[in-house]
């Protein structure tokens, strides 16, 4: 089983189009030793041609064009891409499905209330009913594991956990959360039965969550911000990280404290935004994830298990 991370960056990329944050500034300058990103997405394989894809950012096109490999050339119009799956339906999240819709029908796996986002709130799958059109197939999470096998995906078992989250903004029922707003996702190599636990974007450690972050081989982790007010210090924003459905590393509780405690599998995290000082690779902030054995995703890095 293969997986190669498209993006892995938070909304708005690294640097973000309008940031000239210490981060931001820094790279496009060159002052900062530090990598550009595109917005959070994995794809995953057993054959090496046939992929799933896991979460449509809206730089898919650009993630392609990187990754040979999700553009096989079998025939005059072809794609590697077997299948859409979603976490949830930020906007980070899915406005690639509308880059797609020069191809055939798009299967989507997604919960019944990010599909509730993307025909109400945000009405996607309408606007690509008059283009390639939509497949839905429904992912039902609980707290038990349900794995989920996709056709033409051989080998590799999918299984949905529920996050605690909110929706998107601009969701109908963003002040009232629902089952499914929020995914976490097993990901097992069936051959033998090595697993990595995804969820680029997670802000309670629920107990079902911290058992499939034990049994891990791999942990691809919300890596969005370093310290639970850094939106606010900055002046971009009057949230917290919390209030932003997302866990920070540092701090009581945070996500190194978290990792710490867990010893086997390999920890990455992803989804950065751009104003998490672990971008820059001199920081003191990255010098403290490699000390607690804590890698950082870049575009391209593939995991293979």
């Amino acid at each position: 089983m293969k997986i190669i991370v498209l993006g892995s960056s938070a909304g708005g990329g690294f640097p973000q189009w309008n940031c000239n944050c210490r981060n931001c500034s820094g790279v496009r300058l060159g002052t900062i030793k530090a990598r550009a990103r595109t917005q959070s997405s994995i794809a995953v394989s057993s054959n090496g041609k046939d992929w799933v894809l896991i979460n449509a950012s809206p730089d898919i096109l650009t993630q392609l064009r990187a990754t040979p490999a999700l553009q096989p050339a079998r025939s005059d119009r072809d794609t590697g891409i077997a299948a859409v799956m979603l976490m949830d339906a930020q906007i980070d999240h899915v406005t690639g499905l509308l880059m797609l819709r020069e191809g055939r029908p798009i299967p989507l796996y997604c919960t019944a209330a990010v599909w509730d986002d993307l025909t109400l709130g945000l009405p996607l799958v309408h606007v690509l009913s008059h283009y390639c059109g939509v497949q839905w197939h429904v992912l039902a999470p609980n707290h038990t594991i349900s794995p989920v096998e996709l056709p033409g995906i051989e080998d590799i078992s999918f299984t949905p956990l529920m996050l605690s989250s909110k929706a998107p903004p601009y969701s109908p029922h963003r002040e009232m959360s629902q089952p499914g707003d929020n995914l976490g996702l097993i990901i097992e190599n069936k051959k033998n039965g090595k697993k990595v636990f995804y969820a680029p974007g997670l802000g309670v450690i629920e107990p079902h969550v911290h058992t499939a972050m034990r049994a891990a081989d791999c942990l691809l982790l919300d890596g969005t911000f370093w310290s639970a007010d850094e939106m606010i210090r900055l002046g971009f924003s009057n949230k917290k990280a919390a209030d932003m459905g997302h866990l920070p590393q540092s701090g009581k509780g945070g996500m190194i404290e978290v990792l710490d405690a867990i010893t086997g599998p390999r920890k990455i995290l992803i989804h950065i935004n751009n104003t998490n000082p672990i971008l820059d690779e001199d920081s003191e902030e990255r010098a403290t994830l490699t000390q607690h054995g804590i890698e950082v995703a870049f575009d391209g890095l593939e995991i293979s298990l």
